[in-house]
């Protein structure tokens, strides 16, 4: 049988694949946007979704408690964000980086506080 693996705290390995996962995602969004303007490199909608990406792939491989919460977050961010870009919502960019920073923080204050800690 298969041993179900619970969520858990971030480690540095974790955190180095999430930046890895991240900056190859945010590389091939990248080359798109060389194509599609509204997903060019430095656009906030490309690297949020980026982000949100490895926090998936984060949270398949190693099960980081935040990714779960960091992931959709960065996901809906990013429709807002490519929304705008796109000229199809009107978005003050202010408004939304204070509930995208809040958000990580409690994430991460949930793991810190809930998530397993494996024995050292």
């Amino acid at each position: 049988m298969t041993e179900r693996k619970g969520a858990c705290c971030s480690s540095p390995a974790a955190m180095c694949y999430w930046c890895a996962a991240s900056l190859v995602a945010w590389g091939v969004l990248s080359l798109i946007g060389l194509y599609w303007f509204p997903l060019h490199a430095l656009s906030a909608a490309t690297i949020l979704f980026a982000m949100a990406i490895g926090c998936v792939a984060n949270w398949l491989r190693n099960r980081t408690l935040h990714c779960a919460i960091t992931g959709p977050l960065f996901l809906i961010a990013a429709v807002v964000f490519l929304l705008s870009n796109m000229s199809m919502a009107r978005v003050n960019s202010l408004l939304v980086w204070p509930f995208v920073l809040i958000g990580v923080g409690i994430a991460f204050l949930l793991e810190w506080r809930y998530a397993q800690r494996s024995a050292s």
